[in-house]
């Protein structure tokens, strides 16, 4: 609960800072740079769904990726909270026309078996429940 009451806080008080900060429209100045939080905060597995749901719909792969490893977490305050993600996905046994990708399981196949490496920048305005992908680069590892 004190958990809970500490990220309504903060949040409510990121707006105000932000508010404050935002000379014009289209310009967003940086309130605090990049800084390391926890890989389980809730805007970070928010973040993560929707870097992954975004990924996974542009994807030309048949099978859909999940998270296999948070290897690094970061927020940034602008006119938004942003979020740097770098994780290790992999391809499942799920197909895309599924639809399923939460209880996926990774391949099995050797032939089949694929990692990347990832990094997501993705923007959130929870006060409006907007999020926006930023940045989405994937490289094999």
């Amino acid at each position: 609960m004190a958990r809970l009451c500490l990220s309504l806080l903060f949040l409510v008080a990121s707006a105000v800072l932000v508010s404050r900060s935002v000379h014009s429209w289209g310009s967003s100045k940086v309130v605090r740079e990049f800084k390391d939080i926890p890989k389980n905060y809730v805007y970070v597995q928010q973040a993560l769904w929707f870097a992954m749901k975004e990924y996974n719909s542009k994807s030309r792969d048949k099978y859909t990726f999940k998270v296999v490893d948070i290897l690094r977490s970061q927020e940034q305050v602008t006119d938004s909270l942003d979020y740097y993600l770098e994780v290790k996905i992999a391809r499942t046994m799920c197909k895309k026309s599924s639809g399923e990708n939460e209880n996926c399981l990774l391949q099995t196949d050797p032939k089949m078996q694929k990692m990347l490496l990832c990094t997501f920048i993705v923007a959130s305005k929870p006060w409006n429940f907007e999020l926006t992908m930023l940045k989405n680069k994937c490289k094999d590892t």
